[in-house]
């Protein structure tokens, strides 16, 4: 299974979501705009590149746009070894993984990109784009400017930011082309993002995380911070929170997951899979991990070639499971299934409580959940063994919800 990759703010172009609109995924801007109390279809669809470009906008119209191809991506029933997101694109890593419900990661992006923008108002600053220069010369070149500037994201060789205020970024600038930087470029950001100015963003950010749920993760996501794989829900709050004002160590990332996904099934190349807007990592993943492959997948038409890409690894492979039975359900099992798409919902009185938890006796006609207001009874009688959804989940009709044990 390749791995997914999710972009970060900077990615989004006016109109990105115009290919999606006929798309059965773009549910999810609807579902979105409701939690979020904004109109993210005109984000996606009619704003310009300055609006787009604000911070408040940029990170949310990112995230939803990203969550629309993963929709896309799931329906077709594809999953990854594991995620990675560069800075904003770290939330839908979590949604991918099963950590983050889709309700806390559109309002937790919200209150983020909120944030960011107050302090970037308050204490301007830029983020400049190095070439031709290694992570270490770039961290001197900081360090002989005398000032509030850093390291800010570390991209691919030679490829890394770094950001501050205004004069001191420059000064570092100067420095960092007689180091050999062959390019710099400003990027079109109102502040300095992953550095020290963030610090003030970081209260609200943290009350919005004690606010939301966190679980365990289905595949490990490997973190901006430490560039290591994690799958502890406990420990992604504070990579959250810290993540705001300490680098992207995004090359790094990329290294980690290029041992985690391994060779292909022809024992080719690995692949990697950006799910998104823009297709900026894909080029990164490729200078930093040489012989591997990528997709980016930003419209409709490139689900096509990931589908005709992982059948051709299947058709040239045998059978994972030849002699093997596999996991199965037996016949006197049972799964309750989504009538809809839509979130999952489960109210504290949907089961019977039976004191010691599952399994639980459930009855005929027995409220197993609600997705997006649609209740869900049990067809069958029998224990309830588990619920396999959680609670602000994402749904697919026929997906499964419950499993249970029948009499």
């Amino acid at each position: 299974m390749p791995a997914f990759v999710f972009p970060g703010q900077g990615s989004q172009r006016p109109g990105m979501g115009g290919p999606w609109r006929d798309h059965p995924s773009w549910e999810i801007v609807q579902d979105a705009s409701r939690l979020a109390g904004r109109d993210i279809g005109y984000l996606l669809l009619e704003a310009g590149a300055t609006e787009l470009a604000e911070t408040r906008n940029a990170q949310l119209a990112t995230l939803v746009s990203s969550l629309v191809v993963l929709d896309a991506v799931e329906r077709l029933g594809i999953e990854p070894t594991a995620c990675a997101g560069h800075s904003l694109g770290e939330y839908t890593a979590l949604v991918a993984a099963g950590a983050l419900a889709f309700d806390d990661a559109v309002r937790l992006v919200s209150e983020r990109g909120e944030a960011m923008q107050e302090v970037a108002e308050e204490s301007p600053g830029v983020m400049l784009a190095l070439s031709g220069i290694d992570d270490e010369a770039a961290r001197i070149a900081c360090r002989r400017a005398d000032g509030d500037v850093w390291m800010a994201n570390s991209n691919a060789p030679g490829e890394c930011v770094i950001a501050g205020r205004p004069d001191a970024a420059r000064r570092a600038a100067v420095v960092a082309r007689q180091l050999g930087a062959t390019s710099v470029k400003q990027l079109a950001v109102s502040g300095a993002f992953h550095t020290a100015l963030m610090a003030p963003a970081q209260p609200r950010l943290r009350k919005a995380l004690d606010e939301s749920t966190l679980y365990p993760l289905a595949m490990p996501v490997v973190a901006n911070v430490d560039a290591l794989p994690h799958t502890d829900p406990d420990e992604w709050p504070s990579l959250l929170s810290a993540q705001l004002r300490s680098p992207v160590r995004w090359r790094q990332s990329v290294l980690a997951l290029t041992d985690m996904v391994g060779a292909g099934e022809r024992g080719g190349d690995r692949l990697f899979c950006e799910l998104g807007p823009g297709g900026p990592l894909s080029a990164m993943v490729r200078a930093t991990a040489p012989g591997t492959s990528t997709l980016a997948i930003a419209t409709p038409d490139d689900l096509d070639i990931l589908v005709a890409t992982l059948a051709g690894e299947a058709a040239a492979a045998p059978s994972a499971h030849a002699g093997h039975e596999g996991e199965r359900l037996y016949v006197f099992e049972r799964l309750v299934v989504s009538p809809c798409a839509g979130l999952f919902e489960l109210p504290p009185s949907t089961v019977p409580p039976s004191g010691d938890g599952l399994p639980r006796p459930i009855a005929i006609g027995d409220l197993v959940g609600a997705v997006s207001g649609t209740e869900v009874r049990s067809p069958f009688a029998g224990e309830l063994m588990g619920v396999l959804a959680q609670p602000g989940e994402r749904v697919q009709t026929g997906q499964p919800l419950a499993w249970l044990r029948s009499r």
